[in-house]
């Protein structure tokens, strides 16, 4: 990937507002009711947003509907993953628009019916998604009792909304339901100005727990994702795989596949891929193929990226700078210096890349496991020369994502071969193999950092220099009169792709940044509780480390030999959060079990306390594979991990027997992000606590029991 491409997703996939795509008439085709549509041009009120012009926006994002039934559909470009939004969106629109939120149907990513959305990543939803989403209601309801006021000859002002009704404030007898007002209507109205949106002792569903609604169908089997997909006459099919990136084929035999019974072979120029009936088969058959390909020379593997990664990245820009370093130097009684590695990391969602195409009279339809349906669309569309229109992709379920499936090569693979087989159904579904050959990884990386603090433990100087990683999540919320940061990329540095992986680089940072703190606490024997609120400038990082310390029960005490407590606090996506972990580590064979972990977050206004909480689990679980186990192991463009048993993700028993996690009641606050921030946190606090159980000091991730043994000695 190019430097360009990679500062597009370090640098500007949070904050970043849609690209204008051209109007289509969303609405024309459904049937009658109050559709309300709303623009992130119009929406001021959506904090967070960095606006460009006007005219760089969509001209809407998302569109409601009140049925004549009285339901309420919500339509929207964003899809859902895991993270739970199509419930937390539907209680942010029920509570504005008084109605029950089993009332609301969300109708999510597909390309016919929702508006252009760029893509569901960087806990952009509920931040920037959300307030659109009540503003909307807000305006429906007063739609709503404009209509009642006509309808009950009762002035607006006198008329209050109500589970669903429009009722009279001085009598409840006087009352007409959504439904009755609906029914006949076909009102499109736009959000125009910033609606009276409800105060927080107001609410009465957002800030209440709900399973997700689709929880039932997925622990029962009923959800559908895109291998579910089953068309008559469907076809699977496989496609042959050069044995490493870069490799050119130099010869091909595809006889004795052509032979196998029910085969049907394609090939255009150097792809081939086969199709049968069975997937089994099809797979005999790829594996059948004879291909001889000549392999590029390797520049590095896993061990030696390191130092390739400092040759090559020559392009470097300054992010954060203030006072001046060499004062900074001059002012510390104690210099550290350290440099900090991280790995490749796959996104290995349990569900790989997968995607069912059917091509008829000129027109693509997909259902397709992918974060960005509409630039899904848009690639599919130029790689088979057909218009936006002819390409639809429909709503389906995603197995896991965190980032990975904003790529979807296999989409366009799936419609290039339904292409070729015109009227046929075809089914892509990517090996293990495949999903490690073809994942855009985490970015290996390396940080370099310089820092100072005087006997008393004040920080400063702070030099922190990121090869690789982006500067996502390194805002200081330590006070340092001298400080800089920089990054450092550049072209051909990775032998594969690389790209997005929850909260993309912030892991890596937040890793080393942490560490540095906990190396400088530990060195003048302070506690690392006590440097880090003692350095801290920023309120809300201040809250979040100390409602979870609180909940941890933290104690100067240092706990016996072999027990470890870790600290890490870092912030994504408008969260401050903190992670504090307790661990156990076995000094004999550096095998490390996490015991504890408690996540604290200032994330302003939680919509769904127990999708909070989940998310929290996810983020520790999930933060628990890159602390601890997985790498990928490759030399140059062969990779080399290719399945769960040489890639280690985390297993049942890995994790900790106490997850818990506590949040500032900020009710009256915007909501921040909840997807991401509490996993960039697990490296540090793991790695912090390693250290404090046994004294051992690892400077890369993950921390291996061999690198624990290593660092012991």
């Amino acid at each position: 990937m190019k430097a360009s491409q990679i500062d597009k997703f370090y640098f500007h996939d949070v904050d970043t507002p849609p690209k204008k795509f051209d109007r289509r008439d969303f609405i024309k085709n459904l049937g009658g009711g109050i559709f309300i549509v709303f623009s992130l041009s119009q929406m001021a009120f959506a904090k967070g947003f960095k606006y460009a012009q006007e005219d760089d926006l969509p001209e809407f994002n998302a569109f409601l509907r009140i049925k004549e039934d009285g339901r309420v559909d919500c339509y929207s470009g964003k899809i859902e993953m895991g993270q739970g939004i199509n419930t937390s969106l539907a209680q942010a629109l029920a509570d504005e628009l008084e109605v029950d939120v089993h009332q609301v149907d969300m109708i999510m990513g597909d390309t016919d019916l929702c508006p252009y959305d760029d893509g569901t990543w960087g806990s952009m939803t509920t931040r920037f998604h959300d307030p659109l989403i009540r503003a909307a209601a807000a305006e429906a309801r007063e739609v709503l009792k404009k209509l009642a006021s006509e309808k009950l000859e009762i002035p607006v002002e006198q008329l209050k909304a109500t589970n669903g009704m429009i009722v009279a404030k001085s009598d409840d007898n006087k009352s007409i339901s959504y439904a009755e007002l609906t029914k006949g209507q076909k009102i499109v109205q736009a959000v125009s100005q910033k609606p009276i949106l409800k105060k927080a002792d107001q609410l009465n569903v957002v800030g209440n727990s709900f399973n997700r609604f689709d929880s039932v169908k997925k622990v029962t089997g009923a959800a559908l994702y895109s291998a579910d997909i089953r068309l008559p006459g469907l076809m699977f099919a496989r496609i042959l795989r050069p044995p490493a990136h870069g490799a050119k084929m130099v010869s091909v035999n595809t006889s004795a596949a052509e032979a196998m019974e029910g085969v049907k072979l394609l090939r255009e120029e150097d792809f081939i891929a086969v199709l049968h009936a069975s997937p089994e088969k099809a797979e005999k058959a790829v594996a059948a193929i004879k291909a001889d390909w000549e392999v590029l020379s390797s520049k590095a593997d896993n061990e030696s990226i390191f130092e390739h990664i400092l040759k090559t990245a020559d392009s470097s820009r300054i992010r954060h700078e203030n006072g001046d370093l060499e004062t900074g130097r001059k002012e510390s009684d104690l210099i550290f210096e350290h440099e900090y590695h991280d790995g490749y990391k796959a996104h290995a969602s349990i569900e790989t890349h997968v995607a069912t195409a059917v091509y008829e009279n000129g027109k693509v339809t997909l259902w397709a496991s992918s974060q960005t349906p509409f630039g899904t669309r848009r690639e599919v569309s130029e790689k088979l020369g057909l218009s936006l229109e002819n390409v639809h992709l429909k709503q389906i379920f995603l197995g896991g994502g965190f980032g990975g499936k904003i790529y979807n090569r296999q989409a366009v693979e799936a419609a290039r071969i339904a292409k070729m087989v015109e009227g046929t159904p075809v089914q892509l579904m990517w090996t293990r193999q495949e999903e490690f050959m073809y994942d855009m990884f985490r970015p290996a990386a390396v940080i370099k950092v310089n820092s100072g603090i005087t006997k008393e433990g004040i920080i400063k100087y702070w030099d922190f220099n990121i090869y690789c990683a982006g500067d996502r999540g390194t805002d200081l919320f330590y006070g340092v009169s001298h400080h800089r940061t920089i990054t450092l990329d550049g072209d051909g540095i990775h032998p594969f792709g690389t790209g997005a992986w929850r909260a993309p680089g912030n892991n890596t940072n937040t890793f080393a940044r942490e560490c540095q703190i906990d190396i400088m606490a530990h060195k003048i024997g302070m506690d690392p509780l006590e440097f880090r609120l003692k350095n801290m400038n920023n309120q809300r990082a201040i809250n979040s480390l100390k409602i979870a310390a609180d909940k941890f029960g933290w104690s100067k005490t240092k706990p016996p030999k072999g027990i470890g407590r870790g600290i890490a606090v870092g912030v994504d996506a408008g969260t401050l959060v903190t992670i504090i972990v307790e661990v156990t580590v076995d000094e004999k064979t550096g095998e490390v079990k996490v015991k504890r972990a408690v996540v604290g977050q200032d994330m302003g206004q939680v919509i769904n306390p127990e999708g909070t909480k989940i998310q929290a689990e996810g983020c520790v679980n999930m933060g628990l594979g890159y602390s601890l186990t997985e790498d990928i192991e490759f030399d140059w463009g062969e990779v080399k991990s290719n399945n769960f048993g040489n890639y280690k993700i985390p297993l049942f028993s890995h994790i900790p027997e106490s997850i818990e996690t506590v949040w500032v009641d900020a009710m009256d606050e915007p909501p921040q992000g909840g997807g991401e921030p509490a996993i960039i946190c697990m490296g540090g606090a793991v790695a912090n606590a390693i250290f404090e159980a046994c004294g051992a000091r690892v400077f890369r991730l993950p921390v291996t029991p061999e690198r624990i043994l290593a660092a012991l000695k």
